[in-house]
């Protein structure tokens, strides 16, 4: 049996929310889109949620009606798109940003460039009841990634968030949703209480736990299949 706090409901995998026509990887979602999948959710009578409230439910045992919602990279549209919606609706969400580049640019990538969260930003955010997890000091895949670039970034940005934030960080999302044995090891070392992974790469582990890619083409009934698939392949409910 898997352990029960792997058992958690469907967790959506947004990045960025702008109106940017060029989007050669799908990682982007209009503002407008982003409200309809809120609003659907609300009327599905789920409650959106940090990776941090999950787990605390499932270890209390009742993790009914609610669903994960997460943002890699940390875009600066988080702060101006995203977090108005998410109180409007009094949702709550994990944003999973890159320690070593706060205030830069999305530098890893060859599509357009984005502006990532300032310091300042993310520590309104997590002021605003967001939490706030790593995503490697400069996303960087950790697939084939020697101890010194592990301890860089896994347990180093760990360590810069933390002392931007005065508090625990205990999330860790795994750049590309690349992972290996070591990786896994390594956030398990670091402290991290779990690490997210993607659809393709998630286990049965608590520091590998599944998500579900959202993007534009999405609306509800294809949220409504993703959340079917969700539970037949990994028994979460909500």
């Amino acid at each position: 049996m898997p352990d029960a706090l792997t058992v958690l409901p469907l967790t959506l995998m947004y990045h960025s929310v702008s109106d940017s026509a060029a989007d050669p990887y799908q990682i982007t979602v209009t503002p407008n889109r982003f409200t309809e999948h809120m609003r659907w959710l609300r009327r599905a009578r789920l409650r959106g949620a940090s990776m941090r409230e999950l787990l605390n439910a499932a270890r209390q045992g009742s993790v009914s009606g609610l669903i994960g919602l997460t943002f890699d990279d940390g875009y600066a549209d988080f702060s101006t798109e995203v977090l108005p919606v998410l109180n409007r609706y009094g949702f709550t969400a994990t944003v999973f940003v890159v320690a070593g580049n706060l205030g830069g640019r999305n530098d890893w990538d060859a599509g357009p460039a984005k502006p990532l969260m300032t310091a300042d930003q993310v520590r309104d955010a997590a002021r605003m009841g967001i939490e706030i997890g790593s995503h490697g000091m400069n996303h960087r895949s950790l697939v084939d990634a020697d101890p010194a670039l592990l301890a860089s970034e896994v347990s180093r940005s760990r360590e810069v968030l933390q002392s931007l934030l005065g508090t625990t960080v205990d999330g860790f999302c795994y750049p590309y949703g690349e992972l290996s044995d070591a990786a896994v090891m390594a956030t398990r070392e670091a402290g991290y209480d779990y690490a997210v992974a993607t659809w393709q790469t998630a286990r049965r582990d608590r520091h590998a736990l599944p998500r579900t890619y959202v993007g534009q083409r999405d609306r509800g009934g294809r949220l409504l299949a993703k959340g079917i698939r969700h539970r037949l392949s990994w028994g979460g409910r909500s």
